[in-house]
């Protein structure tokens, strides 16, 4: 177990560790006062630029992307533990590009998407997002309206998506219709559209809880040439539910990396608070709140890193996602929770980065496939034996 996790990358992970307490965690004061007075939650592009430069020199850029095409090409274990560590704070950033949408593009690009979109992608120069739900349609693939028809050499859209992240600064966005009959995996295709593409308009900006923002995507007789097609005609669902699969992963990451942080707030807190004459570290309530944060931090951990050397080895790590995905953002929730509570007044204000924490850590048992749909993948697979 866990043997493919290298000293190398052991030594990557405390690069990691370094950068984000020197660069990001000094950044968390003006992030947290803009949003608590109204701003937007992020980087300006002052706080961002040096941080982009930084990566670039300490070669923490393009760590999953291919050697050939300038990257470092680290496994999905190695990408695991930067993931925790950079989730550790509150400033908003990450090492580019996106690994999820990196990976789909790898899987199925032709060779002049590759040279179109995947390239420049990895390299930095572009953006992008995905559009998989739709209004009404929830965790159901079977539920996708968003339909494109043949017209001659080319497809014409139709269709709404929602709940779509970035959108406003991506170059393009890769978006999941039907282009056959099936009821759920069965015709569902991915298409490449390019921001400003005719037809392809977006709706509405929608405030998310945590500082987040969403998107609603109108797509009204948008046509795209032939070339735009991502992969194989009806077989778009596979290499969604690879990146699928690697977002869920880095979600138990990022928890691990949540939970890390509020437990060193925690632990810090109750050695100094004192309440009727004894300290709270001396309580055994509060003693039980750390133990069993320590022992749900390092199963998590493990749960995480095995299901990546899964996924590096070629394997099937569906169940494993969906299990990392219930277990990871339930336990960190109660680890933020259980840090606030031991903050008392203090750790309902927005001075602190826990309530942002709980809100995107509340946010996250939604996106990705809400936990009640993964309990219900869970149980089927294990009732099917």
């Amino acid at each position: 177990m866990l043997t493919s996790i290298t000293e190398e990358h052991r030594m990557l992970q405390d690069m990691v560790a370094k950068f984000v307490a020197r660069e990001l965690m000094p950044l968390e004061p003006a992030v947290l006062a803009r949003e608590a007075s109204g701003g937007k939650y992020g980087l300006t592009e002052e706080e961002e630029a040096p941080l982009l430069a930084k990566c670039k020199e300490l070669g923490l850029w393009g760590l999953d992307v291919p050697e050939a095409m300038g990257g470092a090409d680290l496994p999905a274990v190695a990408r695991m533990l930067v993931e925790e560590e950079v989730s550790r704070t509150i400033a908003p950033f990450e090492f580019p590009p996106d690994s999820p949408n990196l990976h789909m593009l790898m899987a199925v690009a032709s060779s002049w998407q590759r040279e179109a979109y995947l390239t420049p992608y990895a390299e930095g120069r572009m953006k992008s997002a995905i559009a998989i739900s739709e209004p009404g349609a929830g965790g159901d693939p079977a539920g996708m309206l968003t339909r494109a028809m043949r017209d001659g050499e080319d497809w014409v859209l139709n269709g709404r998506k929602i709940w779509v992240s970035r959108v406003p600064y991506c170059d393009f966005i890769i978006v999941m219709a039907r282009t056959g009959e099936g009821k759920r995996e069965e015709g569902m295709t991915a298409f490449i559209v390019e921001r400003g593409t005719p037809g392809f308009t977006i709706e509405r900006e929608i405030p998310m809880i945590g500082g987040r923002r969403t998107y609603e995507l109108v797509f009204e007789d948008c046509r795209l040439p032939a070339r735009q097609v991502l992969g194989e005609l009806g077989r778009g669902y596979a290499p969604m539910q690879l990146r699928l699969n690697i977002r869920r992963l880095q979600v138990g990451a990022r928890c691990v990396g949540i939970a890390r942080r509020a437990l060193d707030m925690m632990t810090e807190q109750v050695k100094q608070r004192v309440t009727f004459g004894v300290k709270l570290a001396d309580r055994q309530a509060i003693q039980w709140w750390i133990a069993d944060a320590a022992i749900r931090i390092h199963a998590c951990r493990l749960m995480v890193h095995a299901a990546a050397e899964t996924l590096d080895a070629g394997g099937d790590v569906r169940n494993e996602a969906s299990m990392i995905k219930v277990f990871g953002t339930e336990m960190a929730q109660e680890v933020v929770d259980q840090a606030m509570q031991s903050f008392g007044a203090m750790g309902m204000t927005k001075e602190l980065p826990l309530q942002l924490f709980a809100q995107q850590v509340r946010l996250m048992r939604i996106y990705e496939g809400p936990t009640e749909v993964h309990r219900m993948a869970i149980a089927r697979r294990v009732l099917r034996g």
